[in-house]
């Protein structure tokens, strides 16, 4: 099982965390982990994206001029696709660009997510977390205690408010439950600051 340094808020090392080797000592797979992302980025887009067909455009209710005789070539509207302001060929439509993942897939990208924090050492777990009241300046001081400076994601093992509230003010700062979890927030933050409950709780979901 792999062990990470247990810290409280001053940046004390108070012990020794034993992870889950199931959850957090796994060979991280790349090509689900890239699957997992593709599946949150695309499930982000709104898809609203919109073009005119030859038969929304406005106009072009009269033939241009007659079939036969002028010299020219034949046409039907003003409105077809190869004259100015006529409609567009395939052009994009409403639509979802959501996919789905089968849910061992999903559990497999979040469980190589976190095994490459550890494999990284880029995760730090404390013994609690909690503030008696929202506030940004003693928050930040709790990141300088454990230096980090740089993009932090901060777990807790249920939603704390005080926490929530403190932590929204600082760049590169998110805050999210143990049940919120997910890979793209994992991957795109450079440390991952969880405390042991939260350990807990992902290990028992995960496990």
């Amino acid at each position: 099982m792999p062990k990470v340094a247990l810290y409280n808020v001053s940046g004390s090392q108070v012990g020794e965390v034993e992870l889950a080797d199931n959850v957090f000592g796994i060979t991280p797979n790349t090509h689900v982990l890239h699957s997992a992302v593709l599946l949150q980025q695309a499930a982000e887009r709104r898809g609203t994206h919109k073009t005119k067909g030859r038969s929304e455009v406005r106009g072009g209710g009269r033939k241009p001029w007659k079939q036969k005789g002028t010299g020219r070539a034949r046409q039907g509207s003003i409105r077809s696709p190869q004259w100015v302001g006529g409609g567009t060929v395939f052009g994009p439509t409403p639509r979802s660009y959501g996919f789905k993942l089968p849910r061992k897939v999903r559990r497999l990208a979040i469980k190589s997510a976190l095994s490459t924090k550890v494999i990284s050492n880029e995760i730090v777990v404390l013994d609690q977390l909690a503030l008696a009241a929202p506030k940004t300046k003693e928050f930040a001081a709790i990141l300088n205690n454990l230096k980090v400076a740089r993009k932090a994601l901060v777990v807790t093992a249920n939603y704390e408010d005080n926490v929530a509230l403190s932590a929204r003010n600082i760049p590169g700062v998110k805050f999210v439950a143990a049940e919120g979890i997910n890979v793209l927030d994992v991957l795109q933050y450079d440390r991952l600051i969880i405390t042991k409950e939260a350990v807990e709780k992902v290990q028992e979901v995960l496990a």
